[in-house]
């Protein structure tokens, strides 16, 4: 069964970071390209960093460019996404997907699938 389950997300001090981890089951996720996505009730989710599944080339975006880290760890079949000197906008709900297409700079958000369930990101003092 494909699976993707998001970890990491908790209550975090403005200027602090995370380690999120989406964890695939079910499948390899070389062979696919994963992003990390965010929504805040109310919003559009928005994509924050993807990794193409080939040759691994990354895209940030700019509210998370400088401060972000995506990587991907292919013996734990795990994506993970750090984010440094966290702001309050960066709170909310974190999900990753997958997508076929590379490279994932050039995918839409209708191109990922598998979503898993999601991790809360809250950043408040």
């Amino acid at each position: 069964q494909v699976q993707l389950v998001e970890s990491g997300g908790g209550l975090v001090q403005p200027g602090g970071s995370l380690r999120l981890s989406c964890a695939a089951s079910g499948f390899n996720l070389t062979w696919w390209s994963i992003g990390w996505f965010r929504q805040v009730p109310g919003k559009e989710r928005e994509e924050v960093s993807c990794i193409s599944k080939s040759d691994g080339t990354t895209y940030y975006a700019d509210s998370v460019k400088g401060r972000s880290t995506i990587s991907r760890d292919t013996p734990k079949n795990t994506v993970y996404l750090q984010i440094l000197n966290l702001k309050s906008d960066d709170t909310a709900v974190y999900y990753c997907a997958r997508a076929f297409g590379q490279p994932c700079s050039g995918l839409l958000e209708r191109d990922f699938g598998s979503w898993g369930q999601g991790t809360q990101v809250t950043v408040s003092s």
